[in-house]
């Protein structure tokens, strides 16, 4: 196995670059190596991972069986030679039979830890063989009796407070339980004794495996689809992770529509299951509307949904449709399918991100991480680890806690209620940042516009919070769910209004409550609006799900990214006129801080994507600052597997009336810039077949230089020619413009007559440059009009760069700072460019309209496969020359 292997499974005759990657990420994985693997979209870079990673897995579990039997017929030999012989010498001072004892103790427990992992790998596969086989299972439902004893638990807790009065048994699960948080080895509190119990009843071992993680639901599912087709299909036991939004088959839950709520649904009705089989015991239920608990969540089914999720490879819709079958929860079945799979598919927030990893149940010890279309993991990290908040989610966090805190005072622990205080104490603080004040109308108080950035310490300093132990508020965030109570209480009272007596009475309401009351009546008012909005109504829709979703939660999410080191992050201070659109947001300037804990942990991770140059940068910020060293790190970059002659990328440095392209941020908006690009895309639009796709840098670029061009009647020209379409401004018409888009160039491509294809307006880090290809007909040419830089004057990204000027070496002769906006730039550049070569009989042009790719150091930048066929034209006509030639070549070769 040290050597590597030479032949891999494959579904048919492997490219020799597939060959080369596969052996590349078997000795990584062996190594335990980081590796960066690199391979062009279009060469079969998810089957080469499957095969290579599945091949390693198959090989690691065979070798470690055998050498957990060699171990074992040892251990039992050294056992009976050790009894046979008589010790009689000793070196130490012990007696010979204590000596004899330990040393034979040792051995015998060696032997039978040994054994009892032998049984349970025998049972593992005789269970998979039989639900492989379609064998009806019965189970003593381990899971089951934890119900049944967490009831029991309920029963006597109800007993218990039978005294209470009703009215304040009816608010019994919105109180948080008794706190204590100075010792955490003290007497367990109630609400974490039933956790820890349940977790060490329900430990179940984690097989060796492989977590592959993506960015898209999309991308994901593409993956499975190719484990389908391998030749390990049978035999391997994958799961599929995904959000509840993505895996709930509860109508009544979906319909909430923003992922906050359906969280919030789904947690209540388990709660409200427990209620009920606490009823069913026999206990007298308590007055007031049924509660609905869901149908799909049943130990007993879900179990058969393990079974059957880990008998075959499902995708997502797969499992939906085995959930509807079998009756079971999708969410909660993957999860109990986690342990025993060999391989966990899931999106990168699930393994990048810590809490979420730990909620999910999902441990990377010794395993292995292959995190694909890497080429944004730096700024995925950075993003997943932001946080936001603004004035208004504050204020109604505040009037919410508030709310509560004055209705259950008398019956709040001393501990919950100091707790509480601070977290109120901590929230005035951050309004009082903003320039307002808790208590008024956030969208009526009046704030000094301006942008400040702070480092963490001297935000907590300038919000006079500095005196609050954040880490301590943040481990009462996790044990009492104080977010969840309290989205509870405010669902609970929608409507009539929260006030200090049951019976809400409009005479009798406190003060303090009205504007929380206001507020949830108008939530109730648009929850019970006509259920089909029009387009017009949709984002307004949007936007009150957002305000509806609990502000504690984000709250919570902010206080945590507070307790980041102090040189790692930052926080932004955005006064905006009016304190309601006011925000403070967490900045994480060093990823590198999170991704060392899955480095630390996992056996390897490999780090893929069809464009990662360049590597460089990639390899300072997030994996030396890790702490991981040169020796760890292995490389692997590959061709594409399309004929070099398949390709013409080149350069323009000036346009057909010998303008000069330079579409720096000073000279892009002049009307001669402007007219000359139209130029280039008409010309290229006579002699490009079928679909022509131009990236510009911004949304707000191509809105201005459409417009001028329907203005100086440039657009109809181009019209005329091919049909125009424009990448739109919501995410759902992506498919709809694309389908007519398509349907477009296959309808020219029969009709001879009018016009030769269509030309698609598109932006760059938009919906369609990436993820999406334009194969074939689709994409013959791709346009890059001018170089995509970031905003330099953003403030978040001026922090960044001094951030890494001063943590990272200089090299090259430029400062990190300045490689962060070339090498964002380039990497958006790739990915769009590399969006038009999706396979081997594929062909394509690129033209980059803009000198400055003719300079060294931006070629250098390019994939290798693009950079070494690109030729640059300081004038227009050679580059239309070898552009008119290319596709007549093409054109002959068919005919």
């Amino acid at each position: 196995m040290e050597n590597g292997r030479d032949e891999f499974p494959f579904p048919y005759q492997p490219y020799n670059i597939q060959q080369q990657f596969m052996q590349a990420l078997y000795s990584a994985l062996d190594q335990g190596k980081v590796g960066i693997f690199e391979s062009p979209t279009g060469t079969g870079k998810s089957l080469s991972l499957i095969c290579g990673a599945l091949s390693w897995l198959t090989d690691y579990e065979e070798k470690r069986k055998k050498e957990a039997a060699a171990l074992l017929q040892e251990g039992e030999r050294a056992l009976v030679s050790s009894t046979a012989e008589s010790s009689t010498t000793s070196s130490s001072t012990e007696p010979d039979w204590i000596t004899d004892f330990v040393q034979k103790k040792a051995e015998r427990d060696l032997v039978s830890k040994l054994k009892e992992e032998e049984l349970k790998r025998k049972k593992r596969e005789e269970r998979l063989e039989m639900i492989r086989n379609n064998v009806q299972l019965k189970y003593a439902m381990k899971r089951k009796s934890c119900e049944d004893d967490e009831a029991e638990k309920l029963l006597k807790l109800s007993k218990e407070e039978q005294t209470e009065t009703q009215g304040d048994r009816e608010d019994e699960e919105l109180i948080v339980a008794e706190y204590e948080s100075d010792d955490e080895s003290k007497t367990k509190t109630r609400f974490n004794v039933a956790e820890d119990d349940a977790d060490d009843e329900l430990v179940e071992e984690h097989v060796a495996k492989i977590y592959y993680c993506s960015r898209t639901h999309s991308q994901l599912a593409q993956f499975v689809h190719e484990v389908q087709k391998s030749p390990f299909s049978k035999d391997i036991s994958l799961v599929t992770l995904g959000s509840r939004q993505n895996l709930c088959i509860n109508e009544e839950v979906l319909r909430l529509g923003s992922i906050q709520r359906i969280n919030d649904r789904c947690m209540e009705m388990q709660k409200n299951k427990h209620e009920k089989q606490h009823h069913e015991d026999g206990v007298k239920r308590k007055r007031g509307k049924a509660k609905s608990v869901c149908p799909y969540y049943k130990a007993s089914a879900m179990q058969q949904m393990r079974d059957g999720i880990l008998g075959s490879v499902h995708d997502i819709e797969q499992l939906l449709k085995l959930g509807r079958e079998t009756h079971s929860c999708p969410y909660y079945s993957t999860r109990l399918a986690i342990p025993p799979a060999q391989l966990v598919v899931l999106p990168y927030q699930m393994v990048l991100h810590e809490a979420t990893r730990k909620a999910a149940g999902i441990q990377l010890k010794g395993q292995v991480v292959i995190i694909d279309e890497a080429h944004n993991l730096s700024d995925t990290l950075s993003c997943i680890h932001t946080a936001e908040l603004t004035g208004a989610q504050l204020c109604r966090a505040h009037s919410q806690l508030s709310q509560y805190a004055d209705r259950y005072k008398s019956r709040l622990k001393a501990k919950n209620l100091m707790y509480i205080k601070q977290i109120l104490f901590v929230i005035e603080g951050l309004v009082r940042v903003l320039g307002g004040k808790v208590g008024q109308n956030p969208h009526t108080q009046t704030t000094q516009t301006g942008t400040e950035m702070l480092t963490i310490n001297n935000f907590l300093f300038k919000a006079q919070i500095d005196n609050i132990n954040l880490f301590k508020l943040q481990k009462y965030f996790e044990k009492s769910l104080i977010s969840r109570k309290l989205v509870s209480f405010v669902e609970k009272y929608a409507g009539s209004g929260v006030s200090l007596h049951t019976q809400s009475n409009s005479n009798k309401e406190n003060r303090r409550t009205e504007g929380l009351n206001r507020y949830l009546q108008t939530l109730q008012s648009n929850q019970s609006a006509s259920p089909v909005p029009s387009a017009d109504q949709q984002g307004s829709a949007e936007a009150e799900k957002v305000l509806s979703a609990s502000p504690m939660m984000q709250v919570e999410g902010f206080f945590m990214a507070l307790t980041n080191s102090n040189t790692d992050g930052r926080v932004v201070v955005q006064r905006q006129g009016t304190l309601s659109d006011s925000s403070v947001k967490f900045l994480l300037l060093n990823p590198a801080v999170h991704f060392a804990q899955v480095l630390k942990e996992c056996r390897a991770v490999i780090i893929a994507g069809g464009t990662m140059q360049p590597v460089s940068d990639f390899k300072q910020e997030l994996l030396f600052s890790a702490g991981v060293g040169e020796e760890r790190i292995t490389e692997f970059s590959c061709g594409h597997v399309i004929p070099p002659e398949n390709i013409l990328p080149l350069v323009l440095c000036s346009g057909p009336s010998g303008q000069e392209l330079d579409f720096t941020f000073q000279n892009r908006d002049s009307p001669r810039m402007m007219d000359e690009t139209g130029r280039i895309l008409s010309n290229i639009c006579n002699v490009v077949p079928g679909g022509v796709v131009c990236f510009f840098p911004s949304y707000e670029y191509s809105r201005r230089i459409i417009s001028h061009w329907e203005a100086s009647g440039a657009l109809t020209r181009l019209a005329n020619k091919k049909k125009i379409f424009q990448e739109p401004k919501k995410a759902n018409q992506v498919e709809q413009v694309l389908s007519e888009f398509s349907r477009c160039i296959q309808r020219c491509a029969l009709d001879s007559s009018g016009l030769t294809g269509a030309l698609l307006f598109s932006v760059v880090g938009g919906k369609m440059s990436e993820g999406i290809n334009f194969s074939d007909d689709l994409g013959r040419c791709v346009v890059m009009v001018g170089m995509p830089y970031p905003n330099i004057k953003s403030p978040e990204l001026q922090e960044k760069m001094s951030y890494l000027d001063k943590h990272l070496s200089h090299s090259g002769g430029r400062s990190p700072g300045q490689a962060l906006i070339e090498n964002l730039c380039m990497k958006a550049v790739n990915q769009s460019i590399g969006r038009a070569i999706r396979h081997r009989g594929d062909y394509s042009s690129m033209v980059l309209c803009d000198k400055r790719y003719s300079r060294p150091a931006t070629l250098a930048k390019l994939p290798t496969w693009i950079k070494d066929r690109t030729s640059t034209h300081t004038t227009f006509g050679s580059a239309f020359a070898a552009l008119r030639k290319f596709f007549l070549e093409k054109k002959q070769k068919q005919v």
